[in-house]
């Protein structure tokens, strides 16, 4: 009866670290893909050089950071490619 129980807990406990990670895996991925959007749209419509500035671009470090940072990833090129530091 006790290793019944043992194994039940055990098994709770992994279907919801699963679940926990999953919901944190599904909001990482939802803004990666909203911060490679951002970064077509900026490109796409020329939005930098509304500023004086080049576009910028699609380097592998420039995705990466995308992909990685999200949002705040694109801000933070923006605001890195305005102070004349490309990437």
């Amino acid at each position: 009866m006790t290793n019944l129980l043992v194994a039940l807990i055990l098994v709770i406990a992994i279907i919801a670290i699963i679940w926990y990670l999953v919901k944190k895996l599904t909001v990482l991925v939802v803004n990666a893909v909203l911060g490679l959007i951002c970064l077509f749209l900026i490109n796409f419509l020329h939005v930098m050089q509304w500023m004086g500035k080049p576009d910028l671009g699609y380097s592998v470090a420039t995705l990466l950071v995308c992909a990685l940072g999200g949002l705040p990833g694109v801000l933070i090129l923006m605001l890195l490619n305005i102070l004349g530091i490309t990437i």
